[in-house]
């Protein structure tokens, strides 16, 4: 959409384009004060320095299963786990001894969650930085979102580059994931609050469509629907439903859509009965993947609790609370820092995960004046992050596993996501 990417840039090349947050003073008035915030801001420089060198393309955690090799051994796994464990260990073991393998099994790609988030991160900076500068790199991120929209779909959504093997079968290349969509969503909203663009209103609407009409789901009692992972699968995936829901809120809220607002309460309504007496969730509900880890209960977690500032429905903030009770007691060690699994269904060699540190500090972030230890975990996760994952060059260790450190970046896992988070701890001014 040539005319979308236009009107952005115009915006971010003209000073004083009528929108307030594109007439805020410059950035050495605008940072706040605050001890985390200043450090927060110091990394996320340091990182976009890195990706700027860097690129725009990476390594990817699936690598080693994007091939054609690959799949299939993992396609034997789910089938017979017993017969496919020989299949799937060398691979396995090649990510854990010698990861920069994975250069001869595949190649570094462009991810359009990982253009969202850096998007998200720019436009949290741009707002506090009247210069351009950043507001520049924001519209390059939203540029790619444009150009790697699924194929074949009228309505906008994003998927990921490579062929996903799953415990349900081989979901292509570009098919469109409802945990990918909201995430560009989201990118041109803030866009769109920094720069007034037509064209990113008409992206989100174009989004929001596809998530109230394209994507599947399965009524499980009246007023309460499981969504589908994407338009071609049955799965009652609980993140999947949460994050349909925020979409639809967010959407409905935006473009006066009651519809979308009555959808969205029946999908948040199915991960409210999804979750445990104890606050977790399973990762599906559709008698596979029954484990409980750590990013994922904060995607559940963080669109709850969106969807409650949408909503105002306090039955959706009992959730959050509970949820994250249950987070603190079994998602976090005895330093608050994250840990990969409460439960989980096959050995792993994983000991911490970018990711957890990622969604760890956005949501304490999200929650921290609703709850008394949020601040101090938000802490907690701050400083290790930045002591000991932020390498010299800017870039974060990927991974803690048994034995080593992967220090190859991720974009979408979870280079991006960090880098987002940081700007936002950045612009809140916390000490």
């Amino acid at each position: 959409m040539a005319s979308s990417r236009a009107a952005v840039h115009r915006h971010a090349e003209t000073s004083g384009s009528g929108h307030p947050a594109c007439n805020e003073q410059p950035n050495e008035e605008r940072r706040p004060a605050g001890d985390l915030s200043r450090r927060a801001l110091a990394a996320a420089e340091t990182q976009a320095r890195w990706l700027e060198s860097y690129g725009d393309s990476s390594w990817d955690t699936y690598d080693f299963w994007a091939n054609d090799w690959g799949r299939r051994a993992k396609r034997v796994y789910y089938i017979h786990k017993s017969l496919g464990t020989p299949l799937v260990a060398p691979f396995a073991l090649l990510d854990w001894l010698a990861p920069r393998s994975r250069a001869f099994f595949w190649h570094r790609q462009r991810f359009p969650i990982a253009d969202a988030h850096y998007a998200m991160g720019f436009c949290h900076l741009a707002a506090a930085d009247s210069s351009g500068r950043w507001l520049a790199r924001a519209v390059h991120s939203l540029e790619a979102l444009v150009e790697s929209r699924c194929p074949g779909e009228t309505e906008y959504c994003w998927g990921y580059p490579f062929d996903w093997e799953t415990c349900f079968g081989t979901w292509r290349t570009g098919t469109p994931l409802i945990t990918s969509t909201p995430y560009g969503y989201e990118a041109f909203a803030l866009a769109h609050e920094l720069t007034g663009a037509p064209e990113c209103l008409a992206i989100m609407a174009s989004v929001a469509r596809f998530a109230d009409a394209r994507i599947g789901s399965t009524v499980i009692s009246p007023g309460v629907v499981a969504s589908t992972y994407t338009p071609n699968d049955r799965r009652r995936v609980v993140n999947a439903s949460a994050y349909r829901g925020f979409l639809l809120a967010a959407a409905g809220r935006q473009f006066t859509r009651e519809d979308w607002l009555a959808k969205a309460r029946t999908f948040l309504a199915f991960v409210l009965q999804s979750q445990h007496d104890d606050g977790s969730w399973y990762y599906a509900m559709d008698g596979r993947d029954a484990f409980i880890d750590n990013f994922h209960t904060c995607f559940v977690l963080k669109n709850l609790y969106k969807s409650w500032v949408i909503l105002d429905d306090d039955v959706l903030l009992s959730a959050v609370r509970r949820g994250y009770d249950f987070y603190k007691a079994s998602l976090l060690d005895q330093h608050m820092l994250p840990l990969p699994f409460a439960k989980t269904q096959r050995l792993s060699l994983l000991r911490r995960d970018l990711y957890d540190y990622a969604e760890g500090l956005n949501l304490a972030l999200l929650l921290r004046d609703i709850d008394t230890d949020a601040r101090t975990i938000l802490r907690a996760i701050l400083d290790d992050l930045l002591t000991r994952w932020q390498l010299s060059d800017g870039h974060f260790v990927s991974r803690e596993l048994i034995g080593r450190r992967s220090a190859i970046p991720y974009h979408r896992w979870a280079q991006a996501q960090t880098f987002r988070s940081l700007t936002l701890v950045a612009t809140q001014g916390i000490d």
